[in-house]
């Protein structure tokens, strides 16, 4: 009996070729698009899972409201691990880590011993002892306890010390960094690379060897390892004591003013499981590492259910609108004998055989699709066909949808009377006209709520690269690892301004860019006789090119000049918005101090330093010497590639020994917010599968409308009726729908896109026009989609029609 039904299944798949192609594809395009937003879902939450006391591993987050809005960050005072330690049994092992690369962090010059080439290597970090044991971090060579211990030490990944020993035997070697051979490291341990699903991405760890013990600077993650029955929420309270006991007593000895004592006085500890790192972060300061997004774990999530609930309700609707072709058969089988079983029974054996074949394709084309999918979101996502659930899982997958798409059609049609079918008076449908009709809506308002966001995206990625920024982004060659330089740094500055092709140069690894080294300060007005809180900025040590080489536009006052001796002591530059926080409307010759008095000489115009998701914060400049680790050189238009050459010759000719490494001020901008791009690329092109699937829907219900009217089609056509009328007839209805599926779609796509922008400081407007050209997209391929089938109904035979009736 089976294998009846088979053949019988197999010959109906064959004979509709057309239908079966469209069945088959757009549930194949549906798996695909759900198989491959399953992995990437998957490996965002798959993020620092490996630990075995994941449940036990907290990062510090400190959270307050400052000026009315609710301000976290990870920064930590160094002693800030130890007293956590000391002061809370709950509390096993506190580590902590120093990624600024004010301290040394990020990239630096690497060389072995013996050796005089340099190599310019990323991933450098600090730690204590204590992260190697709160982070699982084991050794493949040398002693975990031992490693980081002592000044000096250095313990490197897997792959670098396969790349620099390839013999074996890293431990003990000598590494020289930055050129500098009076300060040697040791490798005292070599650690497995972390799994590219770990929040935390170094390769170099070195011992922590900062001795400013004060409680007022923080530049340190935190993180924690509690015992197995800690109340969490109670610790967090009890937290609270580290800022009475140390913070604020350090702070009024600072001379704070009693407000922001007060301000000190709202803030909280919050544990952050090591586990909700990458996917929950929401930080105002951030912390330099690359994040996911839960929002868009859950939207991503939303989108596969979707395209996957389209796919089955479309393979129900072209089931049923091909029912009448398969109504004669029904009824020849039930006039023979055949039980109403048998044919449920026959038409599920055909939906599981539709599904066999669509997952079969699907998987083949995800597998095709995942190396494009993979370089469009960042990842390395393999297919898991080791995984031992992974192949039944697909299996039983396909069983279980087969059997649910094909549960409607395969009762519906075993239900026709065998009686009204062979007389020919058989109605197909006619009572699920309203469902059919709510379908066509729900699946084009939610195609254009699509369409909507992927416009929105593309217009705020637009007005991203394209916004006034208030500084020159282009033609700006940025050479890292300049540090190596030391004192020759001014000659090869000289040295570049000599090329016809430099416009400017400025030394300064303080640069408008994610990555760039930070250095913050609290400053207050001066000589007033004003106590007030004191303004946070950042404050960067510049050279007197360095405004010019950027393009900044000084505003009021001067820029740095050396024809004034007091610039290189006490002069300070601020920008628009610090001049408003410290209420100055003339702020010239005005002074402020952070410890040290400046005198304000220029204000510059406001400039984007961070992404464009945050405000422009206070900022100032103060000329200094600048053992830099870049240089940055303003180009004329040109040649790029010949420009790059002249320099990379001056460069050989004075550090011969050290790779020559450069970048793009505008690609780094990019960079800042490729997090944004990448997430934006990926919902376009689900978007893109939902729509086309949504079509193949559409095209399903005006085929059951063209196969419902097929006779009065015929009679129309008879009795003199014009194309265009037969056109309109089957056209208009489904119209109709689309327009309201506009309508609704319009405030649902506001709302959300709105909700998105909230997370940018700077953003563009939506206005009526995205929602016109959205609602004419949807149009377009409603029409095209439809015109399909009215048109090959309009050119049917009448004649013929009419006789197989």
């Amino acid at each position: 009996m089976l294998k009846n039904y088979l053949k019988i299944a197999w010959r109906s798949i064959k004979s509709e070729k057309l239908f079966t192609f469209i069945k088959v594809g757009g549930f194949a395009m549906g798996i695909a698009a759900c198989l491959l937003i399953a992995l990437f879902i998957n490996d965002e939450l798959s993020y620092d899972q490996q630990y075995k006391n994941k449940d036990r591993i907290y990062r510090v987050v400190l959270q307050g409201v400052m000026d009315g809005e609710l301000r976290k960050s990870v920064h930590f005072q160094l002693p800030f691990a130890d007293a956590l330690q000391s002061d809370f049994p709950e509390i096993e092992k506190a580590g902590k880590i120093n990624m600024s690369e004010l301290f040394g962090a990020g990239k630096r010059g690497l060389r072995l011993a013996g050796e005089s080439q340099n190599n310019f290597e990323d991933g450098f970090v600090f730690a204590n002892q204590n992260i190697l044991e709160i982070l699982e971090i084991s050794l493949e060579q040398g002693n975990v306890e031992e490693a980081l211990n002592q000044p000096g030490n250095m313990v490197i990944s897997k792959s670098k010390a396969d790349k620099y020993f390839p013999q074996g035997d890293a431990l003990g070697k000598t590494i020289i960094l930055d050129d500098n051979p009076s300060r040697p490291y040791t490798v005292t341990g070599v650690m497995p690379d972390f799994p590219k699903n770990s929040h935390l991405q170094f390769s170099y760890l070195l011992p922590i060897e900062d001795t400013n013990m004060s409680w007022t600077n923080q530049n340190y993650f935190t993180y924690v390892l509690v015992d197995e029955n800690t109340n969490i929420p109670a610790l967090e309270k009890k937290m609270f004591s580290i800022m009475e006991n140390y913070v604020i007593p350090a702070q009024l000895a600072r001379g704070r003013a009693p407000d922001f004592i007060e301000i000190l006085k709202t803030i909280e500890y919050k544990l952050q499981p090591i586990t909700d790192i990458h996917l929950r972060s929401d930080l105002a300061m951030g912390d330099g590492l690359k994040h996911g997004d839960i929002r868009f774990v859950w939207l991503f999530g939303a989108i596969a259910g979707f395209i996957l609930l389209l796919a089955c309700i479309n393979f129900i609707n072209l089931s049923t609108a091909k029912s009448a072709n398969r109504a004669k058969e029904v009824g020849l089988r039930k006039t023979v004998g055949a039980f109403k079983s048998n044919l449920v029974t026959q038409f599920l054996i055909e939906s599981v055989l539709f599904s066999l074949i669509s997952f079969l394709i699907g998987l083949l084309l995800a597998w095709t699709l995942l190396p494009t999918f993979n370089e469009i979101a960042g990842k390395s996502i393999v297919f898991p066909w080791e995984v031992w659930w992974f192949v039944p899982l697909m299996a039983a997958s396909a069983l279980l949808i087969g059997i649910l798409a094909g549960m409607y059609p395969a009762f519906y049609l075993s239900a026709f009377r065998p009686v009204s079918v062979l007389k020919g008076s058989l109605s197909v449908g006619s009572k699920s006209g309203k469902l059919r009709s709510g379908l066509v809506v729900f699946q084009f308002a939610t195609s254009v709520i699509l369409i909507v966001g992927t416009l929105i995206i593309y217009k705020q990625m637009d007005y991203i690269q394209h916004k006034e920024l208030g500084y020159d982004k282009e033609q700006v060659v940025v050479l890292e690892g300049a540090n190596i330089l030391g004192n020759k740094s001014e000659s090869f500055k000289e040295q570049l301004l000599q090329l016809p092709q430099v416009k400017t140069v400025t030394i300064s690894d303080y640069l408008p860019i994610d990555g760039a080294k930070r250095n913050g300060n609290t400053f207050k007005k001066t000589g007033e006789g004003i106590e007030d809180r004191g303004v946070p900025a950042q404050i960067w040590r510049v050279d007197y090119d360095y405004i010019k080489t950027l393009g900044i536009n000084v505003k009021e006052g001067r820029d740095f000049s050396r024809e004034f001796a007091s610039d290189s002591l006490n002069s300070m530059i601020i920008n628009d918005q610090m001049a408003h926080e410290l209420g100055y409307e003339n702020p010239i010759g005005k002074h402020i101090n952070n410890g040290m008095d400046w005198t304000i000489v220029g204000v510059v115009q406001d400039f984007h330093f961070k992404s464009l998701k945050e405000d422009i914060t206070p900022l100032s400049l103060v000329i200094a010497n600048n053992d830099s680790g870049a240089i940055s050189v303003k180009l004329k238009t040109g040649n790029i590639g010949e420009s790059l050459s002249s320099i990379e010759a001056i460069w050989n000719k004075n550090v011969p020994n050290q790779t020559f490494a450069y970048s793009f001020l505008d690609q780094k901008f990019s960079q800042m917010h490729e997090d944004v791009e990448r997430m934006g690329k990926i919902f376009n092109s689900f978007a893109l599968f939902a729509i086309m699937v949504a079509c193949l829907g559409l095209f399903a219900l005006s085929a059951f409308m063209v196969e419902q009217r097929k006779k009065e089609i015929s009679i129309r056509l008879v009795l003199g009726a014009p194309f265009k009328s037969i056109y309109e007839l089957l056209t208009l209805d489904f119209l109709k729908l689309i327009l309201l599926a506009i309508v609704i779609a319009i405030p649902i796509g506001w709302y959300m896109m709105n909700r998105w922008l909230e997370d940018f400081a700077y953003k563009i407007k939506i206005g009526w026009e995205i929602f016109v050209i959205a609602g004419g997209i949807a149009l377009i391929i409603a029409v095209a989609t439809i015109s399909y089938q009215s048109v090959g109904a309009a050119l049917i035979k009448p004649l013929k029609s009419l006789r197989t009736e």
